[in-house]
């Protein structure tokens, strides 16, 4: 499996289950773009460790944006946590849907003086009305990976779709030859 959205579903497999992660892909990416002052933004509390991550492996800080859901499916920005202002931000997240809280979290942060937004999504599942969201949203750039095909609707300009591919092949192999799966992550 590839980004899970809570570590603890792997103990729901009867099987040997390997848990990827894809900020080894987006990170790879983002160091060959050389972006200067960067900062890498947690979109929630539960997302820290996922952005930390990234940030260590692209050598940036993290900010982390602290809302609220006064009714399902509505986010509400209440405080962000980290100093944005002057900074290419990059909000991490495993998964987008509708892009309402993606796309409120990068207003909130050009609110708070960042100087771009770019979104780097895990699994893109984009349902309607996610590309009118973001087409009309400060994202600069929405890097995805592969792991499920984008919709036939997707048609932003600003996307970017990275191969799962290798980190994939990698781990088959890992696992064919007996060594260590984990040894992947190593920053």
């Amino acid at each position: 499996t590839i980004d899970l959205h809570a570590g603890q579903i792997q103990g729901f497999f009867d099987v040997p289950v390997d848990h990827l992660f894809g900020a080894s892909i987006l990170a790879k990416y983002i160091n060959e773009k050389n972006m200067e002052d960067v900062i890498v933004v947690s979109p929630d509390l539960g997302g820290v460790t996922r952005a930390r991550d990234l940030a260590d492996r692209i050598g940036a800080p993290i900010a982390i944006i602290e809302k609220k859901r006064p009714e399902p499916g509505v986010a509400k920005v209440m405080n962000l946590i980290g100093d944005v202002a002057g900074k290419n931000c990059i909000i991490i997240d495993d998964i987008v849907d509708t892009a309402g809280s993606l796309v409120e979290g990068a207003k909130a942060l050009e609110e708070f003086g960042a100087k771009s937004v770019t979104a780097a999504v895990t699994h893109a599942v984009l349902t309607d009305p996610a590309s009118e969201r973001i087409a009309s949203s400060n994202i600069k750039e929405l890097i995805v990976t592969n792991t499920i095909p984008l919709p036939e609707n997707c048609n932003l300009p600003n996307i970017t779709q990275l191969s799962v591919a290798p980190l994939l092949g990698e781990a088959i192999m890992r696992i064919f030859h007996e060594v260590s799966v984990s040894n992947l992550f190593d920053k």
